[in-house]
C-alpha cells in the first residue's frame, strides 16, 4: 500500500488526517484551559462538539466555554462539508481506481521481458498487437489517442498512454528486455524518430518499421531498422497479382487464411539436440510420418535453400518453412521441440 500514500490521493488524505487531527487537539487544549476539563472530558467535548451528535454536557459551560463551542462547531462542520465533498468527487471521478489501474501496470510492465513494443495502434497497429497476442507473444502497446486506450482496455493488453517519440515512454515499456519493437505511427517522420531512440537504446533489439511513401524506408533502414515494410507497395503488389495469377492467389489466400481448407504454413526452429542434427530431408520421414511439404531451410547464418533436394542435411539451429495440414505441423512440431513447442494457430508467413 505504500505506493497509495506515495499518491497524490494518498497526499491529500494524509493532509485531511492531519487536520482532523489538528482540529482533535485544539478542541481537547481549549476545553482543558477555558473550562478546567480533564483530558478525557475535553477529548470527548471535543469529538461530540465537531460530529454534531449533541450528547449531554460534562459540566455546565460559562460564556467562554460556549462562545469556544460555537467556534468548534462552525470549525467542525466546514471540515465535514469540505472531507465529504472531496471523497465524493474522488468516488465520482474514479481517481483511486485508476491510480490503482495505473500503479497494476507499472508492476506488469517491470515484469515483462522478451516482450515486442508496438507503437501506434492504429489499423496496422491493431492487427498487429492483437495477432502476437493471440499467439502468445507479449507485447505492449504505446498509444496517446484516448478512443484507443478505450479499446486496448476493452481486450485487456498491457498498453502504455503516451507518446512513442519520447524516450522516457520507451524506457518505461521496457526496451531495455524487450526482444523487438514495431514502429507503425501515421507519421514517417515519427516512425523514423522512434526507430533512431529505440536503436540507441537497445542495440540487439529487432526493429520493424512502416514506411508510408518512397524514400523512407531507405531512411529507416539508416536509422536502424531490421525490417521495413510498405503496406501501400504491399497491397499494389496484391492486386497486380491477382490479377495476372487469380488461381495462384486464390490458393495462397485459402492456404494462408485457413478458410475453406485445413492447411497452413508454419516456420520451426531445429534445436542443437534434435534428432534431425546431421539427417538429410529424405531420410527424416517428415513427407512419410507427416505428410509435410518442405518449402526453404533458413540457415543460421541467414542464407536461404528453397524447395530443398532430397540429400539436403539439417543443420542445428536451421527455421525449417513447412506446408501442410494444421494437425500434422502440431504433431511434427511436438516432435520436433517437445515440451517447448507452443500450440500455435495457422498465420500467415507469406504476402503474394
Amino acid at each position: 500500500m505504500k505506493w497509495f500514500w506515495d499518491s497524490a490521493i494518498g497526499r491529500r488524505i494524509t493532509v485531511i488526517g492531519a487536520i482532523l487531527l489538528g482540529l482533535l487537539a485544539f478542541g481537547t487544549a481549549g476545553f482543558m484551559v477555558l473550562q478546567q476539563y480533564t483530558f478525557i472530558e475535553a477529548l470527548y467535548m471535543t469529538v461530540i462538539t465537531l460530529s454534531t451528535v449533541g450528547f449531554t454536557e460534562v459540566h455546565p459551560l460559562d460564556t467562554m466555554g460556549r462562545i469556544f463551542t460555537i467556534v468548534l462547531i462552525l470549525m467542525g462542520a466546514g471540515f465535514v462539508a469540505f472531507s465529504l465533498a472531496y471523497f465524493s468527487q474522488i468516488m465520482l471521478d474514479g481517481d483511486i481506481l485508476e491510480a490503482y489501474r495505473r500503479r497494476k501496470l507499472k508492476n506488469r510492465l517491470d515484469q515483462m521481458e522478451n516482450h515486442y513494443i508496438v507503437c501506434g495502434y492504429g489499423q496496422m497497429g491493431q492487427i498487429i498487437a492483437d495477432l502476437l497476442h493471440e499467439h502468445g507473444v507479449p507485447v505492449v502497446v504505446i498509444e496517446s489517442e484516448e478512443s484507443l486506450l478505450v479499446r486496448l482496455r476493452e481486450k485487456q493488453l498491457v498498453y502504455l498512454s503516451g507518446d512513442a517519440t519520447e524516450e522516457e515512454n520507451l524506457v518505461t515499456a521496457g526496451i531495455g528486455r524487450a526482444k523487438g519493437l514495431v514502429s507503425v505511427v501515421t507519421k514517417d517522420s515519427e516512425n523514423v524518430f522512434i526507430v533512431l531512440t529505440a536503436r540507441d537504446l537497445n542495440k540487439k533489439l529487432f526493429i520493424c518499421a512502416r514506411a508510408g511513401s518512397p524514400g523512407t524506408d531507405k531512411r529507416l533502414i539508416k536509422a536502424g531498422a531490421n525490417r521495413v515494410v510498405s503496406p501501400y507497395a504491399l497491397g499494389a503488389a496484391r492486386i497486380a497479382h491477382n490479377i495476372l495469377r487469380p488461381t495462384v492467389t486464390d490458393f495462397l489466400e485459402l492456404a494462408l487464411s485457413g478458410e475453406g481448407m485445413d492447411l497452413s504454413m508454419e516456420e520451426m526452429h531445429i534445436p542443437e539436440d534434435s534428432k534431425l542434427v546431421g539427417i538429410d530431408l529424405m531420410a527424416s520421414g517428415i513427407r512419410s510420418n507427416f505428410n509435410l511439404i518442405i518449402v526453404a531451410i533458413k540457415r543460421t547464418e541467414g542464407t536461404m535453400v528453397f524447395n530443398p533436394p532430397p540429400g539436403e542435411k539439417f543443420q542445428a539451429g536451421d527455421t525449417l518453412v513447412a506446408i501442410g495440414a494444421v494437425e500434422n505441423l502440431s504433431r511434427f512440431g511436438r516432435e520436433l521441440c517437445g515440451e517447448c513447442h507452443r500450440r500455435f494457430q495457422p498465420r500467415k508467413i507469406l504476402e503474394i
